[in-house]
């Protein structure tokens, strides 16, 4: 079962109590500390922009999220037991380097059935400074007529270091979600200067999010 095939704006039961078991998991695992619930609308459609820095960025926004959610994730990782664990979950591949269409038109099914979508727009993992995003998140911000919620993930990428098999017990992980806010851009939405100011527009937002969060954390 895939997002594709479900309402996006519900879960069934199996789905909710392995979540919530992974959720209590994870919790349990790590020192994890979630903030700016508030800016997160309770329905709706509603698109979350996150940095990325670290392996567990999305399955902790996921599994921990109050909304069920889908998040694009890297068709790489689509190889032995995993597709039918992350088909089961109602997560999306996407190939990167390309225009997935058929990802994007996945994540579009997903807003207009008042579903929350979640994408790292970075295109892969690094500091999560947010100077580069791909243009996929412009068209779905434009496309899904939905707000966009910033996301700052803090900590998976010393949680779980890039070569490491086990991650550290007890690792401090904070997800900061920010106001959610709207593009405010003219021209056709097929357009791929429009598209590619739209995700300029994102990433400005997402940018100062984290920066805000970051010189918060810096202050005495």
């Amino acid at each position: 079962m895939t997002a594709r095939s479900t309402n996006p704006a519900r879960e069934s039961v199996p789905l909710w109590l392995v979540r919530h078991f992974a959720a209590l998991l994870i919790r349990l695992y790590f020192k994890v500390r979630l903030r700016g619930l508030e800016h997160l609308p309770a329905s709706g459609p509603v698109l979350l922009a996150g940095n990325h820095t670290g392996f567990l960025d999305g399955p902790i926004v996921m599994i921990t999220l109050p909304r069920p959610s889908s998040i694009l994730i890297k068709s790489e990782i689509y190889k032995g037991p995993l597709p039918a664990i992350l088909n089961f979950g109602r997560q999306i591949p996407v190939h990167r380097g390309t225009p997935d269409r058929t990802a994007l038109q996945a994540g579009l099914a997903v807003l207009r059935g008042g579903g929350v979508l979640g994408m790292f727009p970075e295109g892969t993992r690094g500091s999560g400074s947010v100077e580069t995003i791909q243009h996929g998140i412009g068209y779905l911000a434009l496309h899904g007529n939905c707000p966009v919620v910033p996301v700052l993930c803090r900590g998976t990428a010393e949680a779980l270091p890039k070569g490491k098999a086990l991650p550290r017990f007890r690792a401090p992980i904070e997800v900061v979600f920010g106001p959610a806010f709207t593009l405010d851009v003219s021209g056709d939405p097929r357009a791929r200067s429009t598209i590619a100011a739209a995700a300029e527009e994102v990433r400005l937002g997402l940018l100062a999010h984290v920066t805000e969060q970051r010189e918060l954390e810096a202050a005495p």
